[in-house]
């Protein structure tokens, strides 16, 4: 895995706070969905995901594990 790769969210992370509905909201908008690689933050991958929500990509990001998204195109 590498910065520039497409890779698709597997699904919401444990450690989300069940009661962040906002939090939830993103991350679930987010299951399915490919997006590249932006860069590696501590072994965390970083995606800019602004365009599910109408917004540029860089308007919100998230971080996964690795485990938790799969490369679709290197």
């Amino acid at each position: 895995m590498k910065i520039g790769d497409k890779v698709r969210v597997l699904g919401v992370p444990d450690g989300v706070p069940k009661d962040n509905k906002q939090l939830i909201t993103l991350f679930k908008g987010c299951v399915g969905k490919t997006f590249p690689i932006v860069k590696f933050d501590d072994g965390l991958v970083e995606l800019h995901v602004g365009e599910v929500f109408g917004k540029p990509a860089d308007y919100h990001q998230i971080w996964l594990d690795p485990s938790q998204v799969k490369v679709i195109e290197a």
